[in-house]
């Protein structure tokens, strides 16, 4: 049985910082038309880095992208608002379901149950908290209602889905062959 978290987590937070600063900085990303992949840096950090010192590391790591792509990248400061700050519970949530899973990971086929479902909870949280705060707290919107909120949901949150299975999917492939190349991966796989 592999375990969660990782026990040598430094090359991987190491891997998961970078993936974050290149896809969150509005720079490679929009040239590879990659989407952001903060969202899925979170859930990942939660499920393979140990204890919660990572998700400060990371938080303040997401907000040093924003001011310098903002700063000195020529990226719009349209999203940065009085509702920024719900960005820390938005992405605790991301993380507590990365830490929710790793106490039910098993190297079995099985174990994709929880991983999408805590991801899905995850990212329907963090959707949720983030857009929410935003819609109704950043003064963008001169008569927010639950039901344009809805609409907005509707409309955007497919986008987001669709970015956290890219990064998820492939992480999961990578951790197969990794589990694989390991030679842990034949007997657990017959159960």
């Amino acid at each position: 049985m592999n375990k969660l978290p990782l026990p040598h987590p430094l090359p991987v937070g190491l891997l998961l910082a970078a993936l974050m600063i290149a896809t969150r900085s509005h720079h490679f990303a929009s040239a590879l038309h990659l989407p952001d992949a903060s969202w899925a840096v979170f859930f990942l950090a939660g499920a393979l880095l140990p204890g919660w010192l990572p998700l400060a590391g990371l938080l303040a790591l997401a907000a040093t992208v924003d001011y310098l792509a903002i700063s000195f990248g020529g990226v719009s400061a349209f999203c940065v608002s009085p509702a920024y700050v719900a960005l820390l519970p938005a992405y605790g949530a991301l993380y507590a379901a990365g830490r929710w899973y790793a106490r039910r990971h098993r190297a079995t086929p099985r174990s994709l149950l929880p991983f999408t479902g805590s991801a899905l909870v995850g990212t329907t949280l963090c959707e949720l908290l983030s857009s929410g705060a935003f819609y109704f707290f950043s003064g963008r919107f001169a008569a927010p209602t639950l039901a344009e909120f809805g609409a907005r949901l509707a409309r955007y949150f497919p986008y987001a889905l669709e970015g956290m299975a890219l990064y998820l999917g492939t992480a999961v492939i990578v951790y197969a062959a990794f589990t694989a190349l390991a030679g842990r991966h034949p007997a657990s796989l017959r159960r």
